[in-house]
């Protein structure tokens, strides 16, 4: 019997409905693949890449090197920038933080759209932060250092990268719900940041739980409240910012992965798998757990679905502390 035209129809849509699967991808890369990071060597975004990197090579998940480029200055602006420069280029990504979004929400300058200009990937990672201070410092609570910051205006500082990073976001609110007034002094590497903070230049630091645990096991840190829905078990003795008496909106501090402008579809499908196999993988599950991070996988098409809400929501968290907004 021949199979009529209906059928033929049908088994032709499938075919091409498999072959549209990351699964079935065609693109394989062919040179090495270049992994863009806007903080310097040190810094949490650099950590990040080269953890990828590591686990790529450790996972056996990819047949090319991996090269880290630090693409440091003006926040994003700089990394994102060069990112926009590669269009159509299947071999370079970048890793992201909430600060591709509120760059260029407040510069002028940065003209680059994480989500409309760029090609968004996965999201992958969402982390919890602690506001830690050295272990001698005179505050017990997060109360007590923000009744200290209102008492003496501008006397107190905290360290941190960029200022549009979410530390200092949640440091506008803070102080715009308090009334405290502390400074915010931006370094370009976690490393500098936690020097000023051990060495006494600077008084508070928020820090994601796996940078500072060993800090706080050797008794050089201590931890003041948790930015996170629920008490990591780690810390499950410090309360969460909400515990301590204040409210704040949901700020994620993400981290994903996202392409050149017009990266190609096979492309783009071959990095969707990937990334969803890296997020399967006992090495990072391994990874996840010991920096006592939330899974945050998300799809290509879901992340940037995710990012178009959350700038929403910067914005309007930005407009309420009074920041100028460009954008």
């Amino acid at each position: 019997m021949y199979a009529n035209r209906r059928t033929i129809s049908a088994i032709l849509c499938g075919l091409a409905a498999v072959a549209a699967t990351p699964a079935f991808a065609q693109f394989q890369p062919t040179r090495p693949i270049e992994i863009v990071a806007h903080g310097g060597p040190g810094s949490g975004n650099d950590g990040f890449a080269r953890t990828l990197a590591a686990l790529f090579e450790k996972e056996k998940l990819v047949n090319v090197r991996i090269q880290v480029s630090n693409k440091p200055g003006g926040g994003s602006t700089t990394a994102s920038a060069y990112l926009a420069g590669k269009a159509g280029d299947a071999h370079t990504l970048g890793v992201f933080t909430n600060i591709w979004l509120t760059d260029p929400l407040v510069q002028q300058a940065a003209q680059v759209n994480l989500y409309k200009t760029l090609t968004p990937v996965a999201r992958v990672v969402i982390e919890p932060g602690l506001f830690v201070v050295r272990a001698d410092a005179p505050w017990k609570t997060l109360k007590d250092f923000i009744e200290d910051a209102k008492a003496n205006p501008g006397k107190l500082k905290m360290s941190g990268g960029s200022i549009t990073a979410r530390e200092n976001l949640v440091r506008q609110i803070l102080m715009k719900q308090t009334g405290a007034n502390y400074a915010f002094i931006s370094f370009p590497s976690g490393s500098e940041r936690m020097a000023a903070l051990l060495g006494g230049h600077v008084n508070l630091m928020m820090i994601d739980p796996g940078e500072g645990i060993e800090q706080v096991r050797a008794g050089k840190l201590k931890v003041l409240a948790q930015l996170a829905d629920s008490r990591i078990p780690a810390f499950k003795d410090v309360p969460t910012v909400k515990e301590s008496g204040y409210e704040l909106p949901k700020i994620p501090q993400i981290r994903g992965v996202v392409g050149p402008p017009n990266m190609p579809t096979d492309a783009l499908a071959y990095y969707e798998g990937l990334f969803k196999r890296l997020a399967a993988s006992a090495g990072w599950k391994q990874y996840i757990e010991s920096n006592y991070f939330e899974d945050g996988y998300l799809s290509a098409a879901a992340s940037k679905k995710f990012l178009e809400e959350y700038e929403a929501d910067i914005r309007v968290q930005l407009q309420a502390t009074g920041a100028k907004v460009v954008r």
